[in-house]
């Protein structure tokens, strides 16, 4: 006998920390150039926004294809998924969110404006507590969870 499915709306799998995290992201691609920096060392930070931005990326694409079938976009993990510790997994637990914070990081430099650098570190903020409520199913569903959190960093790989 199968257990009925509640509707996404009812959030029991996470689903309104992927709207949540949707809704940030949309925002920072898309707002206005608000508050524009403006310095001599402009163009510097284009190109190192340019940079992050394409390291996020990577980084994000590269966990995407090393989660393999384990990957989810809710903060609890699928029934049949197993414990990925390899590749960029080995050094970080949430490579996934940490690029997803560089690349973020990297638009609002390119854009030079300070809304975008707020919503970039509202992103942050909002990355870090999903990988926090992540980590709650984790630890019920893998005992070694434990000693793999203790081993790593939780994002960025020697930053955090």
């Amino acid at each position: 006998m199968t257990v009925p499915r509640s509707p996404w709306w009812k959030g029991r799998r996470g689903e309104w920390w992927v709207v949540g995290q949707t809704v940030l992201i949309a925002a920072l691609v898309l707002a206005p150039q608000i508050w524009a920096l403006t310095n001599p060392s402009r163009g510097w930070l284009r190109m190192f926004g340019g940079l992050l931005i394409a390291a996020g990326i990577g980084m994000a694409v590269r966990a995407i294809i090393e989660l393999g079938p384990n990957l989810s976009p809710f903060p609890q993990p699928q029934e049949n998924a197993s414990l990925t510790r390899r590749g960029l997994y080995a050094r970080v637990r949430h490579p996934i969110y940490g690029g997803l914070i560089v690349a973020g990081l990297g638009w609002a430099l390119w854009k030079g404006s300070a809304l975008h650098l707020l919503l970039a570190v509202v992103l942050a903020l909002y990355m870090n507590a999903k990988a926090a409520r992540e980590e709650l199913h984790l630890l019920t569903r893998f005992p070694e969870y434990a000693a793999y959190r203790n081993a790593t960093r939780r994002m960025i790989p020697w930053v955090y």
